[in-house]
């Protein structure tokens, strides 16, 4: 009879990639979530036994162990009843950091950039002959659109989230630290404090470990005297990196120079294992990019009009910034339109004047109302949608349009409204955030 895991929250992009794990390992998966996603319906077509809604009745004593999302409260009556039947309970990143110390990990810290970096280095591992098993916040096409890839040699590579300092129960033998920056400042409160706890995480590596850090973040260079002596340096603008940098960009598809940059910190990772050049070129050229990064994802026909569709789950004002910048450079004289909607009300208060200036480019901003995160937006933070589309509106007069839509019904309309009329401009419209805005640009396309 097959070991029973069950996931409390498994439609979230880590604890989906852990359940895949245990179905791999040749477990019966069960589990529940609030509401019904494509992740959901993809796990109960792989096996897995899945209830929609949270309640005492999906914990029984054949439960060998229950693994729970951080976003789950202490409260939630599936954790109370695996409590009362004596069931071992687990994190997310309790239950990931186990791992860590059993296999040889990769784990790819910072505020931005985790999942392309960690996609570029499982592609690397797998171009040098490591078969990687990979856990990674994003859907790849390289994994048949799964979060998840079981590998069989002992090496993992996974994101090392920092949210609530997820990442301290992990043991790496190599990190990456790409960035840091002021953000889940519902947490750390200020920039500081989230230093303080990279820092920590890197020193839970195991002896003998390597460290490969971003020398053009400002934050990372801010504590280099805590970090290892031996750390290995990577920047776009050193001397050290200027051939490895040349190649990337002769081979690499995704557009920005922070793509770059995250493909150069894969680099890094391929040469400390010993895989040749060759090998990483062809892993770092052979990327198309991942689920809503920068994701092309079709036409929409309004009216007598072609808008260009693109997904990106952008939701800091660093990477809303990277983002439209490298679809400006790549669309130079295109009609860009950004359809944004904020994550988070607590983010959007901490960060208001940082939000009001990163929209900087686009031709076009349309704003809908913030996706409020269960459990940590209980309380009323006096900024909305519309509040940062009148400071925006007031500050930015480079921008044609700016506009509060209240209704995501009327976005046809909208879009019909801002977009250019001219025959010889294309309209690229980027759908921006990551909350649910995903199911706008599924109707938008319809």
């Amino acid at each position: 009879m097959k070991l029973r895991a069950h996931f409390i929250g498994i439609g979230g992009i880590g604890v989906s990639a852990l359940a895949r794990y245990f179905l791999a390992q040749n477990w019966a998966v069960s589990g529940s979530d609030i509401e019904e996603s494509i992740i959901t319906k993809e796990l109960r077509r792989e096996g897995a036994q899945l209830k929609i809604g949270h309640f005492k009745s999906n914990v029984n004593p054949d439960i060998a162990i229950v693994i729970y999302s951080q976003a789950v409260p202490l409260d939630n009556p599936e954790l109370i009843e695996a409590e009362r039947l004596n069931i071992p309970i687990s994190s997310y990143p309790e239950a990931l950091g186990a791992l860590t110390r059993e296999n040889k990990t990769v784990a790819v810290a910072g505020s931005h950039g985790k999942s392309t970096i960690t996609a570029l280095t499982a592609r690397v591992l797998i171009s040098g002959g490591f078969d990687p098993t990979v856990i990674v916040g994003t859907r790849l096409k390289e994994f048949g659109n799964s979060n998840f890839r079981a590998g069989r040699n002992g090496y993992l590579v996974i994101e090392a989230d920092e949210y609530r300092e997820a990442f301290q129960n992990y043991q790496p033998d190599i990190i990456v630290l790409n960035n840091i920056d002021r953000e889940h400042l519902d947490y750390y409160k200020n920039l500081r404090n989230a230093q303080k706890a990279f820092v920590k995480f890197v020193n839970n590596m195991k002896g003998g470990g390597i460290v490969i850090a971003n020398a053009d973040d400002q934050s990372i260079r801010a504590i280099r005297t805590e970090l290892p002596k031996d750390t290995i340096w990577f920047s776009l603008d050193s001397k050290t990196n200027a051939k490895r940098v040349k190649q990337i960009k002769r081979v690499i598809k995704i557009y920005g120079s922070f793509n770059v940059s995250n493909a150069l910190a894969a680099y890094l990772v391929g040469e400390a294992l010993g895989i040749t050049d060759d090998n990483i070129l062809d892993a770092i050229g052979g990327y198309r990019g991942a689920w809503r990064r920068m994701e092309y994802r079709g036409k929409a026909k309004i009216g007598k009009q072609i808008i260009e569709v693109y997904d990106d789950y952008a939701h800091h004002p660093t990477e809303i910034v990277a983002t439209l910048g490298a679809f400006r450079e790549h669309f130079p004289k295109s009609h860009l339109i950004c359809i944004f909607q904020p994550h988070q009300l607590q983010r959007l208060k901490a960060l208001f004047q940082e939000f009001r200036e990163s929209f900087n480019g686009v031709n076009s901003l349309i704003l809908i109302d913030a996706y409020q995160v269960a459990g940590r937006d209980n309380m009323s933070h006096n900024v909305s949608s519309a509040k940062l589309a009148r400071a925006i509106a007031k500050s930015n007069k480079d921008i044609d349009n700016v506009v509060y839509l209240p209704s995501q019904q009327n976005i046809k309309g909208l879009l019909s409204g801002v977009a250019s009329k001219k025959k010889s401009k294309q309209n690229i419209a980027v759908m921006m955030g990551a909350g649910d805005i995903v199911k706008l640009t599924d109707r938008l396309l319809q």
